[in-house]
Order: structure tokens, then C-alpha cells, then sequence
């Protein structure tokens, strides 16, 4: 005899629970070995892959066996960033999708085995043209002549030089991407734009301010597809606040170069802002970004107008609750003794990312990655072994092997992402 069975009902608190449950299942990104949820690496690494002749970049990377771009693949091969910002990487024309340079970077160093460290495949890159070495027409430096690296829209002896580029393990959203090269300092509201103190008249002509460009290099929007949620990674490269005069224009453009990506991810502070396909406006509310690259400002030490990076490290909207370090930074603050241009500094020596020298002024802050409040930060580090690590020759001492600069990493979770799918 069949015997009929009565199943309860469950109640409808029940199944709102079971409803969400089900879906932070299939939200949720999958387990790393011991149960931990897989992170998503972000870097910048001012790797000095740039040339002082054109086409010397490539001819050095068109083969093994560089001993600077052997050491610098090596880093990246060791620290494993998932999306990796290159500044100082000279840009040869080409799709954004790739060019000669990045390919064979790829090829000859990033793809092959340094030192026994397992070699990194990157299969989407994003690069652009920079400011850099473009001539303005006009005497920018106010020296009395027209021409040369310093009268360039971005500082350099040829286009391209000082160049970056992206190297990225998840798809790059090519079609949304945003450059803003073109992008006029005058366009800024409130820009600091330098007054001549001889004169107290603006530096710039009018003529000159009508065509002058805010980025040095560029400042890039690049999405990227991690698991099926966008993280616009945010790069770019402000000029170094020095090699100037009185009039501080370097120092005033750093700021601004900073300050642009601050208003861009601030709701309502953005709207001036238009790219260089005519697009307008800012970061949409509530989107998801990393800010990386070589900033050239350290927050207390240095040439850097006081309160310039602070702009992005007290920006609502920007996580700063896990900040990069390292012990070779701390060990290298000491170079120079009591007498040192470190001695003085106010900024704590384990968060430095750039090696001087001990030439003023000293070791410095100067290279950020900064993910929004969306992203949970779960580590970072700055690649700086001390010397009595044997990867510190990958670093070393000057003169340097790779770069008197270090890369950055953090990792950060990703809320709705599937890194593994």
C-alpha cells in the first residue's frame, strides 16, 4: 500500500533566506588554497623602460637578453600582479590593444623564465599615445627659444618617450576606455596655473594656455572585466614638481594632474572634465576603480606643493586602509647617516617606493595604488627585499638594475566578481 507523506511549507522567512543564500553563492569568487576567497592583484611599477633615443626602447626589448629588462621582468614575474600599470615605458605607435613594444616585452622577457621564476603571460595590454616629446609651438619654459624637451606638451626628446602601458590577466573593455590627452589645464576650474613672481602675470600666454595640455603623459580610464564586474583601473604619470624655477609650474601641474583623478571619482566634481572623444563627466556614482602610478608626490617630503597627494589619500572615495611597505625601504632610508637627505624626513621610511640616492630629496612616497572604498583591501606590499635578501639584487643599490622606483601591489576583493570564471 503506497503511504502518501505531507511535506511542511516552508515559511516565507525561510525562503527569503534561502534566496540569499543562493545568490551570495553565485556571486561569491572562488577559494584559494586553504579556503581563502581569491584576490585580484593591482601594481604599478615605474619599471625606467624608457630610452634616450627613439626606437632604443624597442631594439633593447626586440631580443633576450637586456640586463635592465631582465631584471625588471623578473619583478613582475616574482610579485605576480594580475593588472599591472608600466610607467616610463616608451610608447611606439600602434593599436591600443598592443605594439611592438609591449609584444615583445612579452616575448623576450615577461614570457620567459628569469632566474627559475615562472614566467607571466599577459594576453590583453592597453596603450596610448603621451604627451611627452609632442612639440607645443611654443617657448613654454619662457627661455627665449622655441624647441626642445622642455617646450613638449610633457617633457621628452621625442614622442612617446616616458610613455606608459597596461598589462592585464583579466579582458580590457577596449570599446569604453577614456583617454583625456588632450584635456587643456586652462579647462580646470580653479586651476593653479603658475604666475610668473617677477611679473605677477601668468606664466603662460594666452595663446599658449589655449592649446596647453594639464597631463604630462595622459590620464587613462581603462575597464577592466574582473569576473564579470568593472574595475576602471585609473592610471597615469604627473610630471615631477622640480626642474622648474620660481614660478613652480611643474610643482602646480603635479597638483592639478592629481587633482584631476580626485574629481573625477568624486560625485558632482567631475562635470568640467571631456575625453578626447568628446565624452563629458566623471566616473559614474558607485563605480569600482583602482588609481595607480607614479604620482611624484610624497605626502610630507619632497618638492610636491604641500596637500597634493592628499587629494586622493583623503578623498572619501579612495581606500587608504591598508598602505604598501617594506623593509628594504626602511633599511635603505639610512643611507647617508645622520647627515643624510633621509634624516629629516617626516614621512615614515617604510612607506617610501622610490630610491634616490640619498641626493635630495631623499627616499620618497611617490608611487600609489589606490582602489575605491567598494574594494576590500586583504594585503600590499612595495617589492623592496633588504639586502641580505637574495632578491635584492633586483633592486640593489646605485646605480640600480631595474629602477630607482619599486613596484606597488595591493590586492583587493572584488564584490561581485568570479576572478576564476
Amino acid at each position: 500500500m503506497t503511504r502518501s507523506v505531507a511535506l511542511a511549507r516552508p515559511s516565507t522567512a525561510t525562503l527569503i533566506a534561502l534566496a540569499l543564500l543562493a545568490s551570495l553563492v553565485l556571486v561569491a569568487p572562488p577559494l584559494a588554497a586553504g579556503g581563502r576567497p581569491e584576490a585580484t592583484r593591482f601594481a604599478t611599477f615605474n619599471a625606467s623602460l624608457n630610452r634616450g633615443s627613439e626606437g632604443q626602447a624597442l631594439a633593447d626589448l626586440s631580443a633576450p637578453g637586456n640586463a635592465q629588462a631582465s631584471a625588471v621582468a623578473e619583478i613582475i614575474q616574482r610579485t605576480r600582479p594580475d593588472v599591472l600599470l608600466i610607467n616610463e615605458f616608451d610608447y611606439v605607435d600602434g593599436p591600443v590593444d598592443g605594439n611592438a613594444m609591449t609584444d615583445a616585452f612579452q616575448a623576450n622577457y615577461l614570457g620567459v623564465s628569469q632566474n627559475g621564476a615562472d614566467p607571466i603571460d599577459y594576453p590583453y595590454v592597453y596603450v596610448a599615445p603621451s604627451n611627452t616629446g609632442i612639440a607645443s609651438g611654443f617657448d613654454l619654459n619662457n627661455n627665449g627659444a622655441v624647441g626642445g624637451a622642455d617646450d613638449a606638451f610633457g617633457f621628452g626628446f621625442f614622442p612617446g618617450q616616458f610613455g606608459m602601458a597596461v598589462f592585464s590577466q583579466y579582458p580590457i573593455d577596449y570599446d569604453d576606455a577614456r583617454t583625456f590627452q588632450l584635456f587643456r589645464w586652462a579647462d580646470m576650474p580653479g586651476a593653479l596655473l603658475p604666475v610668473d613672481p617677477a611679473t605677477d602675470e601668468s606664466w603662460y600666454s594666452e595663446a599658449e594656455l589655449e592649446v596647453f595640455r594639464l597631463s604630462s603623459k595622459s590620464h587613462w580610464d581603462v575597464p577592466i572585466d574582473v569576473g564579470g564586474s568593472t574595475v576602471h583601473f585609473l592610471v597615469s604619470h604627473p610630471t615631477p614638481p622640480v626642474f622648474d624655477g620660481a614660478e613652480d609650474r611643474n610643482g602646480t601641474r603635479n597638483h592639478d594632474e592629481i587633482r584631476f583623478w580626485a574629481d573625477y571619482v568624486t560625485p558632482g566634481a567631475g562635470g568640467y572634465i571631456y575625453d578626447d572623444a568628446g565624452g563629458t563627466g566623471g566616473l559614474r556614482p558607485g563605480s569600482k576603480f583602482v588609481i595607480a602610478g607614479d604620482q611624484n608626490s610624497d605626502p610630507l617630503d619632497g618638492d610636491s606643493i604641500p596637500g597634493s597627494i592628499q587629494q586622493l589619500l583623503d578623498n572619501p572615495r579612495v581606500n587608504t586602509t591598508v598602505t604598501p611597505d617594506s623593509e628594504g625601504a626602511v633599511e635603505a632610508a639610512s643611507q647617508g647617516g645622520e647627515d643624510g637627505a633621509n634624516a629629516s624626513h617626516r614621512s615614515p621610511p617604510r612607506f617610501d617606493t622610490a630610491d634616490f640616492n640619498d641626493s635630495a630629496p631623499g627616499n620618497l612616497r611617490a608611487d600609489y595604488v589606490l582602489p575605491s572604498r567598494s574594494l576590500r583591501i586583504v594585503d600590499a606590499a612595495v617589492f623592496w627585499p633588504v639586502l641580505a635578501d637574495p632578491l635584492s639584487s633586483l633592486t640593489g643599490t646605485f646605480p640600480f638594475p631595474s629602477s630607482d622606483h619599486r613596484l606597488v601591489w595591493v590586492d583587493v576583493m572584488v564584490p561581485g566578481s568570479n576572478p576564476g570564471g
